[in-house]
């Protein structure tokens, strides 16, 4: 179950706007030149502790301490050769599955495990999170901010009702646009320059990154569309992978460049067991049956509906998008409590309140309702006590079609239930493998040998950075899957 970011970036964007007035003279610290910004250092860094804590909670973190160590220590040596070494940096490994990377105003750099799966050697992890910094030293998500505080003021004070604006306000809104600002063509190459460079000067082999780069796009040609991923947050500036090939030559160039001491066998060992794929002791979802092994509980998921699960939320969306269901944990010590929190906090008018058993667990049922703007919002609530945590469900749609969807937000309240069935607490993960191919040939061969089914044999091949037609030499490590 995962938290929402709705309040959270909601009151970033409100900081945003309230510092549009503020503008400062700064020197860019790639050029050297002074150039103009409306937000400053000091703002920057402001925005990225505020948001850090609502990404960890958003993701959640991996829980492998070497793993993350080797990232913040490469880290924070890539920043130390940077021209804005003196900031103070944060890495992170986040618990997604989602390939992807991306850094936040002030030196917060992420890095999911389903990126570090994907990556082939420690150069290409260099490479990336090079990258990354690139975009934090060059002050990217400062530019984009201020491009969008330009365009609101030109508009005069209405600007906060701009359509300018309310484009970045909707994004933000719908989860981590704030934090996932698009950035520039020219923006994404001055990235890679700086990706490039940063790798380069501790003796890493930028060329991976560009190898890296080629295995995101046949990942990207495979969907059939567009991911949530790397590429959808780092728009290609187009021949990306060609011009990393030609700055990492350049850069191998220059005096004193010298490989570091790494072997791809030293990298695949660290990700050796990394949970690939979604964690389904985080909860997944089975016959119309969202299960959590880990909380023990399970929940129906009404027919049709899409679920989206984090780590603190479980969303049910209906097909038409009229209706929802959301699951959380209390904060309270007692129904009661909780209840009135929700009341207070939202400022609801109670419609019914009566004391409820849901499967011998005891309950609290409140039906309410929000007047905003445009229309009346009915909820149903039900709060449950189960091994002394507060379970809040809240089912909720127009007034006008609340009558409709009643009966669907009760079923999925009144079927919360304990899960006593051991195949579900005992589920497990997939988790990345490395074994050594029993023979030489093509991938294919190697993985019929190595008892990769046929469905997952390309996929697998590009987390390999491969096609199937590639050749494996007899010996050679490979990423397969195991549990």
């Amino acid at each position: 179950m995962r938290i929402q970011l709705r309040a959270a970036l909601s009151c970033i964007c409100i900081f945003v706007v309230m510092c549009c007035f503020v503008g400062s003279c700064t020197t860019d610290y790639v050029t050297g030149k002074r150039t103009f910004t409306l937000v400053t250092e000091s703002q920057e860094v402001a925005m990225g502790k505020e948001a850090d804590p609502q990404i960890v909670a958003e993701y959640g973190l991996y829980e492998d301490q070497e793993l993350t160590a080797t990232v913040q220590n490469l880290g924070e040596r890539l920043a130390a050769v940077s021209q804005r070494s003196k900031l103070q940096y944060r890495f992170r490994v986040l618990d997604s599955p989602v390939v992807n990377a991306f850094a936040l105003p002030g030196g917060y750099v992420y890095v999911t495990r389903g990126i570090l799966a994907h990556f082939d050697s420690e150069d290409q992890l260099a490479g990336v999170l090079g990258h990354e910094i690139g975009h934090v030293v060059a002050r990217h998500s400062a530019e984009q901010i201020s491009r969008v505080q330009l365009a609101s003021l030109g508009l005069g004070l209405g600007s906060l009702v701009s359509d300018e604006f309310r484009k970045f306000a909707d994004v933000a809104e719908a989860g981590l646009g704030l934090l996932f600002l698009s950035f520039s063509r020219n923006q994404e190459e001055e990235s890679d320059l700086l990706g490039v460079e940063y790798s380069t000067k501790l003796g890493y082999d930028a060329h991976a990154m560009a190898g890296f780069f080629r295995t995101l796009k046949q990942m990207s040609a495979e969907s059939g569309q567009s991911l949530p991923f790397f590429l959808s947050t780092h728009p290609d500036p187009g021949n990306r992978e060609v011009k990393v090939h030609e700055l990492a030559t350049e850069w191998q160039g220059k005096a004193g460049y010298k490989h570091v001491n790494t072997s791809r066998y030293g990298y695949l060992k660290q990700i050796d067991g990394i949970v690939y794929g979604d964690d389904p002791r985080q909860g997944y979802v089975e016959n119309d049956m969202f299960y959590h092994p880990e909380m023990k509980f399970q929940v129906p998921v009404p027919s049709g509906w899409n679920v989206v699960n984090t780590p603190s939320t479980v969303q049910m969306v209906g097909a038409d998008k009229k209706a929802a269901v959301q699951l959380t944990l209390g904060k309270s010590a007692s129904l009661d409590t909780e209840a009135d929190n929700f009341i207070s906090a939202n400022k609801v008018t109670v419609r019914k309140r009566d004391r409820a058993t849901v499967h011998g667990f005891s309950g609290l049922a409140v039906e309410s309702a929000i007047q905003s703007e445009k229309e009346s919002v009915t909820i149903l609530s039900y709060f449950i006590s189960k091994d002394g945590k507060i379970f809040v469900l809240h089912g909720f749609t127009s007034d006008d079609l609340f009558a409709k969807y009643r009966s669907v937000f009760a079923g999925v309240m009144k079927g919360f239930d304990q899960v006593s069935d051991q195949a579900v607490l005992n589920k497990k993960p997939d988790r990345i493998k490395i074994q050594q191919a029993p023979r030489s040939g093509d991938v294919a061969t190697v993985f019929s040998a190595l008892g990769v089914p046929k469905d997952k044999q390309k996929e697998l091949a590009l987390v390999n950075g491969m096609s199937l037609e590639d050749q494996v030499k007899q010996g050679e490590w490979i990423k397969v899957l195991g549990k």
